[in-house]
């Protein structure tokens, strides 16, 4: 439901919904959406830029016969991935750029991608490899130390840094300047895992260790970090962006142009190890990548930065 109000009501009115959420269903969160996303879980179908594509048989043939037979993917995610997934809290709608590259393939591989939301990341992955989805349109973090379970068609690069409140006033800019402070991070991502060898650094030099907050999704930490509860959060650049230009002035990045921990960072779909599925990705991208659909979603979504002039398997090195 969309309402007409002052910019400070709305931010006010997403983060009450945003607390019910977390608190009494742990149900995946539905941010407000970038300017002319569409409102799927109001009942929409999220559309891509640019034309209707069709079907590519080559293509269609090369999925596995249970999809074929099925004509559907179940795709899954964990709903706090803004501007790539938005997801609507009956757990099966989607916006976001990952929602519209979702809607492009749909069309080019001629079934339809069901979405649902996990709780969690850990989730995803392993309702992954024990086979209860097929896919995650992603994009998840590609490292070595995923890979053993999965492989990984990725099509966007990513960055790492900290949402601070407006001012900067912890003075958070470096990974140096988090001991002793709080830290939010998604639960089981690559973040907490550079966040918590960070801790162990400020002990042995003596400082106070860092205040690591694991929360479950990237609303939960932003809300952390709006109410006070938490000094910065460390994530990936591209949801912080959405969540700062939502904030209305109340938040800030810093932290920019520099590795903060991560050497380069590539995301994209997760499918079981040697599924059928990746090579198919694979082709189906590039060919979105070549007639200029994805190029015209990445634009949408203010992702033109992320771009990769070409997907790839497995591009990422260790965490």
């Amino acid at each position: 439901m969309r309402v007409t109000r002052s910019p400070k009501s709305v931010a006010l009115l997403a983060t009450t919904a945003l607390t019910c959420c977390l608190v009494l269903t742990g149900c995946g969160s539905n941010p407000p959406q970038a300017d002319g996303a569409t409102d799927s879980a109001a009942g929409g179908k999220a559309e891509p830029a640019g034309a209707r594509l069709t079907e590519d048989p080559a293509l269609h043939a090369l999925l596995p016969e249970k999809n074929r037979t099925s004509g559907t993917l179940v795709s899954v995610n964990n709903g706090s991935f803004p501007p790539y997934e938005i997801a609507g809290s009956d757990g099966h709608s989607l916006t976001g750029a990952s929602a519209d590259l979702s809607t492009s393939l749909e069309q080019l591989l001629g079934v339809k991608i069901e979405h649902v939301t996990a709780d969690g990341l850990p989730s995803e992955l392993t309702g992954i490899k024990a086979g209860r989805y097929d896919l995650a349109i992603g994009p998840v973090g590609d490292f070595k130390e995923r890979q053993g379970a999965n492989d990984f068609v990725d099509w966007v690069k990513e960055f790492v840094v900290f949402a601070v409140p407006k001012g900067n006033p912890r003075a958070i800019n470096t990974l140096d300047d988090t001991c002793g402070r709080r830290i939010a991070v998604m639960g089981g991502g690559s973040a907490e895992g550079v966040i918590k060898t960070q801790s162990e650094k400020c002990v042995k030099d003596g400082k106070a260790a860092v205040q690591v907050q694991s929360y479950k999704d990237q609303p939960g930490s932003i809300l952390a970090v709006r109410s006070g509860r938490a000094d910065a959060f460390f994530s990936s650049r591209a949801p912080l962006t959405y969540f700062v230009s939502q904030a209305k002035g109340d938040l800030e990045l810093a932290g920019t142009g520099q590795p903060n921990g991560f050497g380069d960072l590539y995301q994209g779909a997760v499918v079981a190890k040697d599924s059928p599925l990746r090579d198919v990705l694979l082709k189906a991208v590039q060919k979105l990548i070549d007639n200029g659909t994805y190029g015209q979603i990445m634009k949408k979504w203010g992702l033109s930065a992320n771009q990769l002039d070409k997907p790839g398997v497995n591009l990422g090195g260790a965490a």
